[in-house]
């Protein structure tokens, strides 16, 4: 059993929400396709190699002199590898142009605009739905994600979905995808992108195609007024502390475009990108100490200047917003 433990390990990496050996759509599949073929082809290459060295110390002499001959030398040392490299380069190459392929001629736009150390996602075709953090996608149907940078390089990276793209400032790159099943993956920043890199994640959520529509729908809500005073204290804590200058809350007078847009962030799995879950307890932590909990982000901490009853009201306001 203590054996078999290194070998379960790695299985373990062969599925999960966050790994491209369990691809959730045709992308994904090519891509994990190859990767079995490159493992595979390297093992048994590997495990020829060893065999022949072996056959090389310990076979006869008689035997060994098969390996030095001029045949073995230019079949196995020019011709295998040659027509070997010269088969995988071909077909590697017809992968990666059969990802780039477009499979439908109205696929749905999705604009993914990734800030140090966040991910801003807008759907121009839904009406101007706007997230943060989390890529809602409807299954079956294919979608364009432009990809785009407001500061450094960054890269968006799904692995049970696609490759990595890079995201450069002052360009848009596209990435074609089609999620076949429903549920939660997650997504990551894979190029180093200053000091909270690491804490650059999102969700991905897949819904069936009338789950999509439902919450694009309720995306596109303004928010309504509190139901109760503890939340209209919280919404007014909102406008005092100067939230509305950098954050957006739909049916409302903040329209902030510098940081997430909040207008159902009580929804949401996470809260800054990924880095904590999300309920009133880590909103509230989160305002109070952001820099404690993820320096050199944009957002200051709040500690100082808020009490500690309003800080509980506008989490609780916050929370409320689903």
């Amino acid at each position: 059993m203590i054996r078999a433990l290194p070998l379960l390990l790695a299985l373990g990496g062969c599925a999960g929400v966050q790994t491209p050996l369990d691809p959730w759509g045709e992308q994904a599949g090519r891509i994990a396709t190859l990767t079995w073929v490159l493992f595979i082809g390297g093992h048994v290459i590997f495990v020829l190699v060893m065999g022949l060295l072996a056959w090389s110390l310990l076979a006869p002499g008689s035997l060994r002199h098969v390996l030095g001959s001029r045949g073995f030398v230019i079949g196995g040392g020019i011709v295998f590898p040659t027509v070997t490299l010269a088969v995988l380069l071909a077909w590697s190459l017809g992968v990666s142009r059969a990802l780039t392929l477009p499979g439908s001629d109205a696929p749905l736009r999705i604009e993914v605009i990734a800030r140090q150390y966040w991910w801003e996602v807008r759907y121009p075709d839904l009406g101007e739905v706007v997230t943060a953090n989390e890529l809602h996608l409807p299954r079956g149907r294919e979608v364009e994600l432009h990809l785009s940078s407001a500061d450094v390089i960054h890269s968006l990276w799904v692995p049970n979905l696609h490759g990595k793209m890079d995201m450069i400032p002052g360009r848009v790159n596209r990435l074609r995808l089609t999620a076949a099943r429903t549920g939660t993956l997650r997504g990551q920043c894979t190029e180093f992108c200053g000091l909270q890199h690491a804490l650059m994640a999102f969700w991905t959520v897949v819904h069936e195609p009338e789950e999509f529509e439902a919450w694009a729908a309720r995306q596109r809500e303004p928010v309504a007024p509190p139901a109760d005073p503890e939340l209209a204290r919280g919404m007014a804590a909102f406008g005092t502390h100067g939230c509305g200058a950098c954050h957006a809350v739909r049916g409302t007078e903040w329209q902030g475009r510098l940081a997430p847009d909040l207008s159902r962030v009580g929804s949401r799995l996470s809260l800054a990108a990924g880095a904590l879950e999300n309920h009133r307890g880590t909103l509230a932590g989160w305002i109070a100490g952001a820099q404690d909990i993820k320096p050199g982000n944009s957002m200051p901490s709040y500690g100082r200047s808020i009490e500690g009853p309003e800080l509980l009201a506008l989490a609780t306001w916050l929370e409320s917003l689903r």
